[in-house]
């Protein structure tokens, strides 16, 4: 379907040519082909405007790119999480709470609870992110974006280097409180 439409003779070269004639076709009007690696897409809450995704780390931007879309280093991670704060958390309050007081073992037995709501596919990942973590990042269905080694605490970090991409950890305790862990890249 795309080699006809792209008016290529060999199929293999359907990537190379896509990528190099992928107008901005979802723009004002502009028939500058776009950077390798960059998308145009419409924001649906800013009125229409135009944004530009990586296709490589889906992170957008509001400029249209000049230069090609860059990868993420082969050593960084992706991953979202849930967490749950309890009393003794390094910071026991949150979005949703301003004073958490549930006990480290009651905060464990509510993972464990999300994690069998998981495991039944009674709700995705994003969701039950977006509803019940008691971090920030629920905002965006839990995404903690891109990061590498050193960035977050030691056994989060372990846990997620440990992951497969779409592979969901068990129950990791760290000083912020109970999480589970979906690896995404």
């Amino acid at each position: 379907f795309f080699a006809s439409f792209l008016s290529v003779s060999d199929p293999r070269d359907v990537e190379n040519q896509f990528d190099q004639s992928y107008f901005c076709i979802m723009g004002e009007g502009d028939e500058k082909p776009l950077p390798k690696g960059w998308e145009a897409r419409k924001s649906r809450s800013h009125s229409g405007r135009t944004y530009y995704l990586n296709t490589y780390t889906k992170e957008s931007v509001w400029e249209r790119p000049t230069e090609p879309a860059q990868k993420h280093d082969e050593k960084e991670v992706r991953a979202s999480h849930v967490l749950v704060k309890h009393c003794d958390s390094r910071r026991p309050s949150s979005w949703k709470e301003q004073n958490i007081t549930r006990s480290k073992e009651e905060a464990l037995e509510t993972l464990k609870g999300f994690q069998k709501k998981l495991e039944a596919q009674e709700v995705t990942f994003a969701q039950l992110a977006s509803k019940e973590s008691d971090c920030s990042s629920a905002k965006v269905g839990g995404d903690l974006g891109y990061f590498g080694p050193g960035t977050m605490q030691k056994a989060f970090e372990e846990a997620t280097y440990a992951l497969k991409v779409d592979e969901v950890s068990g129950p990791v305790d760290t000083a912020s409180g109970w999480h589970l862990i979906l690896r995404t890249a």
